[in-house]
């Protein structure tokens, strides 16, 4: 009777490969597989920013009467460009530094911010905000490197943070519902259903569609229920566009269309290949702000740029590591501390390319939902941004009715976790409560972190219980207190 034993029996596991090592993949459960799925999915959930941006920084003048490049006239390609190379970058840094499935680009609410906030104050100029944004990265690096960010994030309680993670969800879904025009806001009595209380139009039957036949292949447990409900309501609009020429909301001449499309045509009448612009890399003036606007408004309005990043990163991070379970042995994010220099250096990376902040951003838990786990994923959509520099109609395809389906479904799985909240602990339930409600209310995950973090010092505070809030939240709760009051303050100063 022979002995040996089969080979099958006796070969050992495969070892990991360079890739699998360097990104953890093996270990956080995902394959490189689910993470070339994830990036996809990422990507085309953020893509419309390539398309955004540009209409929001690009599109109106500074104070001077000039448009970002210093030009009197709007130059969209340009800052279309621009934000695709350095999206692309600083997510693929954030992969390779951070080896976190963040993607990382402009911050819409940051760049509304200075578009409307910064750059209309008397003798600013486009490149003096920007330079304002380098510093403000700066000093969130430094931050980083002396630990002090860590050791803010680290301060929070762990409730406070799932309920950070909640109000983003519920905040990503009101978004997603928003942009498809499911929820709009009709200027008189605030957020209605569609337009008059009614659903009308092929575009919301294009969400509707996504959005069920998502909830449904998701319910099946399909991969890729997420890139399929995506590219599949991409091509459907794209066929009812080609018979119906739908057209957008709002015209070139101005006509308006309120059952048009709501960012983008979905059509292929595209130049397809086109050379980029990036004349506005390096289009920066460090310190023109303090000489055009003072040095308390300079300093003011680094400030608040400075704790809306912040914070927004705080509330980015753990809702994409939530809805992930990327978490270590003790429950940490791993590799937190190169996840927020690869931040702040990404905000250095959008002064410097004329871009606005880039940060993290909240739709990376699409591609989370999907599979994604490492960096890998973030390797994927970066590359994809760099390639919409010289195709960038590409992300101009993808109509913001196919996509927003998917921000529905992120935000119910991040709800998930309000189980885990201690709601009879009303020291605690009422700050989380805050949070949540603040940040779709207010439409602003760092509203929501401010209200929380201020209720629930308050409440210890008066509650006599005050050596049990760590120190750093006082500093951030006064720091908040400040935060929501800056526009009486710079008013009372005279530099609002």
């Amino acid at each position: 009777m022979s002995t040996q034993t089969p080979a099958s029996q006796t070969s050992t596991p495969r070892e990991p490969g360079t890739l699998d090592r360097y990104f953890h993949i093996t270990a956080r459960g995902s394959s490189i597989g689910r993470e070339v799925r994830g990036g996809l999915a990422t990507f085309f959930a953020m893509s419309y920013i390539i398309v955004l941006n540009p209409l929001i920084i690009g599109a109106s003048a500074d104070s001077t009467g000039s448009f970002l490049g210093g030009g009197s006239e709007p130059n969209l390609p340009a800052v279309a460009a621009a934000t695709s190379l350095i999206s692309g970058l600083m997510t693929i840094l954030m992969g390779v530094i951070g080896k976190f499935p963040m993607a990382v680009s402009s911050s819409l609410g940051l760049s509304a911010f200075i578009t409307y906030g910064i750059v209309v104050l008397p003798g600013m100029t486009w490149a003096d905000a920007m330079g304002l944004v380098v510093i403000e990265g700066v000093i969130l690096l430094v931050l980083v490197l002396t630990g002090f960010r860590s050791a803010i994030f680290n301060a929070v309680p762990g409730a406070l943070k799932i309920a950070i993670s909640v109000g983003i969800g519920l905040f990503i879904a009101l978004i997603g519902m928003v942009n498809a025009g499911f929820i709009q806001n009709n200027g008189s009595t605030g957020l209605e259903l569609g337009v008059g209380g009614s659903l009308y139009g092929w575009p919301i039957l294009i969400f509707l569609i996504a959005m069920f036949a998502l909830f449904a292949m998701w319910a099946a447990k399909i991969r890729g229920a997420i890139l399929y409900s995506i590219v599949g309501a991409t091509v459907l609009a794209i066929t009812i566009e080609s018979v119906f020429r739908i057209g957008p909301q709002v015209a070139e001449d101005g006509t308006e269309n309120p059952y048009g499309w709501g960012l983008t045509v979905p059509t292929l009448n595209q130049d397809w290949l086109t050379m980029p612009d990036l004349s506005l890399i390096g289009d920066f003036n460090l310190l023109g702000s303090w000489q055009s606007i003072g040095v308390v408004a300079a300093t003011l309005a680094i400030f608040t740029l400075l704790l809306a990043n912040f914070f927004d990163l705080l509330g980015t991070m753990v809702g994409v590591s939530n809805a992930g379970g990327i978490k270590d042995a003790d429950g940490d994010i791993p590799h937190s501390r190169r996840i927020m220099v690869a931040d702040a250096v990404g905000t250095i990376g959008g002064g410097v390319g004329s871009t606005s902040v880039n940060s993290g951003f909240i739709e990376s838990t699409v591609g989370v939902g999907d599979g994604a786990r490492t960096g890998l994923a973030n390797v994927v959509t970066g590359v994809l941004f760099l390639a919409t520099i010289v195709l960038a109609p590409l992300a101009a395809v993808i109509p913001t009715e196919a996509a927003s389906a998917t921000l529905v479904l992120v935000g119910f799985l991040m709800m998930q976790q309000i189980v885990r909240i201690d709601w009879t602990d009303v020291e605690m339930a009422i700050p989380a409560f805050m949070t949540i409600v603040v940040m779709p209310f207010s439409y602003s995950i760092t509203n929501g972190i401010g209200a929380g973090f201020i209720s629930y010092v308050a409440i210890k505070v008066f509650r006599g219980k005050w050596r049990e809030v760590h120190p750093l939240m006082y500093v951030t709760a006064a720091l908040f207190v400040l935060y929501f009051v800056s526009g009486p303050i710079q008013e009372a100063l005279g530099v609002g």
